[in-house]
């Protein structure tokens, strides 16, 4: 996860960079360790179709100097009125270990014919709490960002002197 600063680092380094006239305005951008995904409005009367096939080799000079720089993969997508289209990013496998019990739940999925497959039925849930839960979501996000504002400020971000930091007052050991 990347914090608000970076963020918006991000989305000003692409504002930058993407030529006039590809999106009316960029929305948005989110990064993860392997991704940043951009998303942007459409120019008014232009189809998300006709926007990838005019725009894709705009978008792909942009996306491999920032890949370059980044080192992440780049996706894009629009905003169109309340709809957000993506267009190709990436699905990275994610290893975890279950207990039956929670593996149950996934074989409930797939028997009930929500998902093809454990791993389809938790990208589901994975979904289904993303979307239930985005107030709670946002609000761990905030206080992350205020722990690392903390930790920034804190005063072993000072010592650089590679020791354990001033020594405390008082008697130190008997020397006889």
């Amino acid at each position: 996860m990347i914090t608000a600063e970076q963020s918006e680092q991000l989305r000003t380094w692409f504002a930058d960079r993407l030529p006039a006239g590809v999106y009316a305005s960029v929305v948005e951008v989110v990064a993860d360790r392997e991704e940043i995904t951009v998303v942007g409005t459409l120019p008014a009367g232009e189809s998300p179709d006709a926007f990838r096939e005019r725009t894709r080799e705009q978008r792909m000079e942009v996306a491999r100097e920032a890949e370059e720089l980044y080192r992440r993969k780049v996706a894009w997508g629009v905003r169109s009125g309340a709809e957000r289209i993506l267009f190709t990013h990436l699905a990275v496998p994610v290893m975890t270990r279950l207990r039956q019990p929670e593996r149950q739940v996934l074989d409930t999925l797939i028997e009930g014919g929500v998902a093809r497959s454990r791993a389809d039925a938790l990208a589901w849930c994975v979904r289904l709490v993303g979307r239930n839960t985005d107030a709670w979501l946002t609000e761990l996000r905030d206080s992350l960002a205020k722990v690392r504002e903390v930790r920034e400020t804190g005063p072993d971000r000072e010592d650089t002197s590679g020791g354990a930091g001033p020594r405390p007052e008082g008697p130190g050991p008997d020397p006889a």
